[in-house]
């Protein structure tokens, strides 16, 4: 098993206002290996994927419900999870329904889904011990495009 250049970790509150605190946080991984623009698309799928812990996972859920945001940078590939509390959903499920339907401009609609599987290379979503996970990985070797 191959050792991680850099990880860290970060427990938050299920609130919008923590964003500030999870984006400052992974400002660290600005750094070799990584390109600018490829940990700018990163942050961006954060941002999306500690939003939708929120917004939808975390849905009438005390605010002080946590979510942890786990990130591993190897020489070729970034490791990104996002644990929630909520009950959980069908990912592959979810992205075949969008797939067959006309697109949604509303927030609610799910486009933020199809935004983290075109940009990562695997997207998981799975159930672990009351928990579940959204795990991203995108290997370092190919350029971002979104």
């Amino acid at each position: 098993m191959k050792s991680p250049l850099r990880a860290s970790r970060i427990v938050v509150n299920s609130d919008l206002a923590a964003l500030t605190q999870v984006l400052d946080w992974f400002a660290q991984f600005n750094q070799p290996p990584l390109t600018y623009e490829l940990w700018w698309f990163c942050q961006l799928v954060l941002d999306e994927g500690f939003t939708n812990a929120v917004r939808h996972a975390h849905r009438g859920l005390p605010k002080t419900t946590p979510i942890t945001l786990e990130v591993q940078v190897f020489a070729d590939m970034i490791e990104m999870r996002i644990w929630d509390q909520g009950p959980g959903f069908d990912l592959n499920q979810k992205l075949s329904e969008l797939a067959q339907t006309p697109q949604d401009p509303e927030p609610e609609g799910g486009m933020g889904l199809v935004f983290l599987k075109q940009f990562a290379d695997l997207v998981d979503y799975q159930r672990h011990q009351e928990q579940n996970c959204l795990f991203l990985c995108k290997k370092l070797s190919a350029v971002a495009t979104a």
